[in-house]
């Protein structure tokens, strides 16, 4: 049954030490898992070679990284190790340097994903601190807990997403350009793993990739669809969905396996706002992150939303997709359908009057408020409406956005794989945030373009980009385009954001890099219609 408890067996060893034959050893039993994360499970070291990534790696090399957040004096740490023998010890240790090293804190390493989350409490956030993570006698990671950069003038976040696959090399590129360029924060949207079923050894390739961006600086991840295995998440509270397409609502796999994903990829945000769990126990991790004075919410804009099959007219070959221009907008927003949920929009609402040591907010989630693309896949392919975005349902959405509004909050997402600059409209046109969507990180296999099909600029255009200025979206939203990438730019489309925030001025600047540009030549250009600055004190 898929739904068996999982039982975990620890074999009875004689030897207290790794022996040299690994495929000798009785093997960690994990039992029944649906065929799940079976690269890193079980006898692991027996699965041979996958195209993923090598997970025997020597004793010496398991600590993979470690990834972090800082907030109200206290450090939260994940270690990711590659996967254990049975006989190897299950804890990790953190050590920093103060006036030499010195040993803070243990953690357990959980057998299903191979992570283990250190609390610090009382962490001193004036003092740039070293520190690193140790197992047995010789694994090591180092880094550096930065200070809080409170003093400086302009505090600047990297955002990613969508890591795909498609691509396994290395992303130097994205690495040598954002430690150039500094960030004091870095943001993934989602989507860091795109091998549905293989999230640990999808996790240490992602780790593998971007370790060097974030070994020194606080690194937000949240997982979005892809991470728990499916093609679209609309989590619904938490119930089982029907399938691993999940229009109907909830999550397809094991509730365990998910548990797993935001476990490795959230266990080292600040603790959640409200930490009771969703439906089979699922945890949250709604929260913010106060950097320099730039106040940010990380919000879970999939966990609470509705899905749509069954719940509102099929208009299109899918429950989710909407091909007929001259459907009724207002068919499909039916009462009870929920985006944000009431949790998180009584956590906005309270976010946006904390404003002690806050100079400016800005909201993190996986996609857009807005549906923000024509064409989907190919050029052939256009999609009036798609209910992945978060411009369905309406009357959620314009909820969403009014909490952020009153927070005087921009919005910074990813997962549309098509980097947009948009002024939302709520009642009327421009009354909304400002949102920035960032490209993703390898926009070679699926591709979106912002193409109306008249072809005509909207009203306020500018002159920059040819379709910009005012628009509804395919559920009739009031949105204002200013920039937009489609693939034919460099890189495919594909590339990173870089937001900063001027605390003096209250500017903030939306930047949009192309993948393969180098920014330490000095020569670099961003994509046409950026750099983009708004005024926030306005």
């Amino acid at each position: 049954m898929r739904y068996l408890p999982i039982l975990i067996f620890l074999v009875l060893i004689s030897s207290c030490s790794a022996p040299q034959d690994p495929k000798s050893m009785d093997p960690l039993v994990i039992a029944p898992f649906d065929g799940l994360d079976t690269l890193a499970i079980n006898d692991w070291w027996n699965r041979g070679e996958n195209p993923i990534i090598d997970m025997d790696v020597p004793r010496d090399e398991v600590v993979a990284f470690g990834i972090y957040t800082v907030a109200n004096q206290k450090l939260k740490m994940t270690a990711q190790l590659y996967p254990l023998y049975p006989n190897e010890d299950r804890e990790v240790r953190l050590e920093v340097d103060q006036d030499g090293w010195k040993e803070i804190a243990t953690a357990k390493v959980n057998d299903l994903g191979w992570s283990a989350t250190f609390v610090v409490e009382n962490w001193d956030d004036t003092k740039d601190i070293p520190y690193r993570i140790r197992h047995g006698e010789k694994a090591m990671f180092e880094g550096l807990v930065r200070k809080d950069p409170k003093d400086k003038e302009v505090i600047s976040i990297a955002a990613l997403s969508c890591n795909s696959n498609k691509d396994r090399g290395d992303r130097a590129n994205y690495v040598r350009n954002i430690n150039h360029q500094d960030p004091d924060v870095v943001f993934f949207a989602g989507d860091q793993s795109y091998d549905h079923t293989e999230h640990t050894a999808a996790w240490l390739k992602f780790g593998q990739q971007f370790k060097e961006v974030f070994r020194n600086r606080p690194c937000i991840t949240i997982p979005d669809d892809h991470d728990i295995g499916q093609g679209n998440l609309w989590g619904e509270g938490g119930k089982v969905s029907e399938s691993s397409a999940g229009s109907d609502g909830g999550y397809f796999y094991h509730h365990e396996y998910v548990k797993l994903v935001e476990r490795c990829q959230t266990s080292h945000l600040p603790d959640p706002y409200d930490p009771t769990p969703i439906q089979q126990g699922i945890g949250v991790y709604y929260t913010n992150l106060v950097v320099g004075g730039v106040d940010f919410a990380i919000i879970e804009d999939r966990k609470f939303k509705s899905g749509p099959k069954g719940k509102i007219p099929q208009i299109g070959p899918r429950p989710d997709h909407i091909r007929d221009p001259s459907y009724d907008p207002k068919s499909v927003d039916v009462p009870g359908l929920v985006l944000l949920g009431e949790r998180q929009l009584t956590f906005l609402d309270d976010w946006a009057n904390q404003n002690e040591g806050v100079v400016m907010k800005a909201v993190l989630s996986q996609t857009g408020f807005c549906g923000g693309a024509h064409i989907h896949g190919n050029k052939e392919n256009r999609l009036h409406a798609d209910m992945d975005s978060n411009g369905w349902p309406q009357t959620s959405r314009n909820k969403a956005l009014k909490a952020i509004k009153k927070a005087n909050a921009v919005h910074i997402a990813g997962d549309q794989h098509l980097a947009t600059v948009i002024k939302h409209g709520i009642d009327e046109f421009d009354d909304g945030p400002w949102a920035f969507v960032v490209p993703a990180i390898v926009n070679n296999y699926y591709s979106r373009w912002w193409w109306p099909e008249d072809e005509k600029p909207g009203k306020n255009a500018n002159d920059v980009l040819p379709w910009t200025g005012q628009y509804l979206d395919g559920f009739n939203n009031k949105i204002t385009m200013h920039a937009y990438v489609n693939p034919e730019s460099p890189s495919s489309g594909g590339g990173y954001g870089l937001t900063r925030f001027n605390k003096t001025t209250k500017e903030v600047t939306f930047e949009c890099w192309p993948r393969e540009v180098d920014v330490t030549t000095g020569k670099a250009a961003q994509f046409t219609g950026w750099p983009f600055t708004v005024d926030m004190s306005e």
